[in-house]
């Protein structure tokens, strides 16, 4: 054996394994000396992950069988690498391509099938991405139809408004213009009898011949007349009326006592309000009707809903469903709005007329004697329920002999 090759020993003719003398030796490529026994049972039980068998000494991989250094080869058959002398004994038929070239290939399949597996990857990210584009364009076409459906809708009902307005400017323009003209005609008639008068001044005969016919003044044309075509008859509904108040057999009249009659609680009565309604109730048209008020110091009046609250204190406001006018103290005069607006008339109103057009939306208080406006509610939503007359009398200073009129 050559020296060179038994470096790694203390001595040629030892084993590295059982340290004795050599029995049945046998030495390995690399050039070290083992008993046969020794080497063999080392490899049997060795659990090493190497490719081969190696050397105790220097840590050289054999093939386990022929004890050949590099596993060159691959054996396709078996899936295992083998040596040279494997290829030409145990292995000779079997299908055997270089270790390298195996290697690569594998390498290559693994790489393939890595590549796949990020490729389906991709198009099921691309899939996604493309749902979600769907997806939202879907909500975009969808939020811009129902932009133009609601754009439309803003743009009918601002038709409709400005018809209406316009509806509505026509005919406040239309009754403008009647009266206009009646005035004119009016105004036209008295400068012509202020020129008879001045002509006559001069002459005492012509005056007496003219005298029967301008004695009397001419008639103008009272504009209140226009409402009494809507007049209706009023009458007040004893179920409604607060239990200190007295009502007339006709029903025209109602008195403020001061005693409490026990009468029956239907839901029909005031219980913390002196209040009483009328028995007729109006849903369309225009209606009118006339109360007497002279001599009195306290009162409201106007028309409510028919669904009032009867039972629970509420402000007297159109919010409410109340449209009323009242007299406070004999001479504060208030329209009862929110906030509530004083009014401040020229002369003390003793007959007041109400006036209610359903289709206009209007609830207007006159001066019957007077003939002048005290107040219109405008746009009062009034014909959304049924109305009733009203009359409120403060207990402390009551509204006495308070009449009705058609």
């Amino acid at each position: 054996m050559s020296p060179a090759c038994s470096g790694t020993s203390e001595h040629p003719f030892l084993c590295s394994i059982c340290l004795e003398v050599l029995t049945d030796p046998v030495t390995t490529p690399c050039g070290h000396n083992f008993c046969k026994t020794c080497i063999s049972t080392h490899w049997d039980t060795s659990t090493t992950t190497a490719p081969g068998e190696s050397c105790l000494d220097c840590g050289v991989s054999y093939c386990e069988t022929h004890l050949e250094p590099h596993l060159t080869l691959f054996c396709l058959s078996d899936q295992t690498r083998v040596c040279l002398m494997c290829s030409f004994l145990e292995h000779r038929s079997h299908q055997l391509v270089p270790l390298g070239e195996y290697l690569f290939e594998e390498k290559k399949v693994y790489l393939q099938q890595m590549i796949q597996k990020r490729r389906e990857k991709l198009e099921e990210i691309r899939e996604s991405v493309r749902i979600r584009k769907e997806a939202a364009d879907r909500g975009k076409a969808e939020g811009v139809e129902m932009f133009i459906a609601l754009m439309e809708l803003v743009r009918r009902g601002l038709k409709e408004l400005m018809k209406t307005m316009e509806e509505q400017q026509e005919a406040e323009e239309r009754e403008a213009q009647g009266l206009i003209k009646e005035l004119e005609e009016e105004i036209s008639e008295l400068m012509k009898r202020s020129s008879e008068v001045e002509q006559l001044s001069h002459s005492e005969d012509h005056l007496l011949q003219h005298f029967c016919s301008l004695k009397a003044p001419p008639a103008t044309k009272d504009w209140t007349e226009r409402l009494q075509q809507f007049a209706v008859d009023v009458t007040l509904d004893p179920l409604t009326a607060n239990p200190y108040l007295v009502l007339s057999d006709d029903g025209k009249q109602v008195y403020c006592s001061d005693v409490w009659k026990n009468l029956p609680d239907n839901p029909k009565r005031f219980s913390k309000y002196i209040n009483v309604l009328g028995k007729q109730n109006f849903s369309s048209g225009r209606f009118y009707f006339e109360v007497q008020v002279k001599g009195k110091t306290d009162w409201d009046l106007g028309v409510v809903k028919e669904s009032i609250n009867r039972k629970e204190y509420i402000a007297a406001t159109p919010k409410n469903g109340l449209w009323t006018v009242a007299l406070r103290d004999g001479n504060v005069y208030k329209a009862c709005e929110d906030p509530p607006v004083i009014l401040h008339l020229k002369c003390v109103p003793e007959k007041v007329g109400v006036f209610v057009d359903y289709e206009e939306g209007v609830v207007s208080f006159y001066d019957v004697d007077a003939a002048t406006l005290i107040y219109s509610f405008t746009h009062s939503g009034i014909n959304q329920g049924a109305c009733f007359f009203i009359t409120n009398c403060l207990h402390n200073n009551c509204l006495r002999n308070f009449e009705v009129h058609s």
